[in-house]
Formats: structure tokens, C-alpha cells, sequence
């Protein structure tokens, strides 16, 4: 069954960095994207790196994030640099377009 399993979250004060680990099984590794939702906000995409290891971010991370890949394990990776209050929110992996299944997400604070 498809599993995504996320980590790496924690509270974190403003421009301190995090690392957030996906680890991804039962769907085709192809285009896996970051998304994140915060409280009262629709889910967003944040970034999605290719197969080949394109990769395209959101305005709001731009220069702040890199997402990255391991193909042999499985796993994307989002480094989070400079962080700021509203970077808090509950992130997710997810294919690119995502699927309808969802991990258990990792919380993500920023204290000011």
C-alpha cells in the first residue's frame, strides 16, 4: 500500500534551518513534491523536484528551500534555511500532482 511517511519537524526560531525527510514506498518515485498546510489555510505546494532532479519552488521559499531526491532510498528531502513565523505549518509529501493519499505530515514551528 502506498506509504509516505514524513519527518524532521520541530520548533525552530526565526531564521534557524530544518531538514524534513519523506520516505516513500508503494507509489511510482517519480515527481514527489512539499506541501504544507497552516492553521486555516488550504494546502500548498511548496516545492516538486523531477526524476531527473528538476525542480521548481514556491514564491514564499524561493532562495530559503531546496528540495532533493534519493532515488535508491526512496526519499525526498526539503533543507529549510532562514525561516521565518509564517513558514509554520503542518508539511506533507506527496507525488506531484499529488495523490489522494496523504501521510501523517510534520509539524513545522517558528517562533518570532
Amino acid at each position: 500500500q502506498v506509504q509516505l511517511v514524513e519527518s524532521g519537524g520541530g520548533l525552530v526560531q526565526a531564521g534557524g534551518s530544518l531538514r524534513l525527510s519523506c520516505a516513500v514506498s508503494g507509489i511510482i518515485f517519480s515527481i514527489m513534491g512539499w506541501y504544507r498546510q497552516a492553521p486555516g489555510k488550504q494546502r500548498e505546494l511548496v516545492a516538486f523536484i523531477t526524476g531527473a532532479g528538476g525542480t521548481n519552488y514556491a514564491d514564499s521559499v524561493k532562495g530559503r528551500f531546496t528540495i532533493s531526491r534519493d532515488n535508491a532510498k526512496n526519499t525526498v528531502y526539503l533543507q529549510m534555511n532562514s525561516l521565518k513565523p509564517e513558514d509554520t505549518a503542518v508539511y506533507y509529501c506527496n507525488k506531484y500532482p499529488y495523490g489522494i493519499n496523504w501521510g501523517q505530515g510534520t509539524q513545522v514551528t517558528v517562533s518570532s
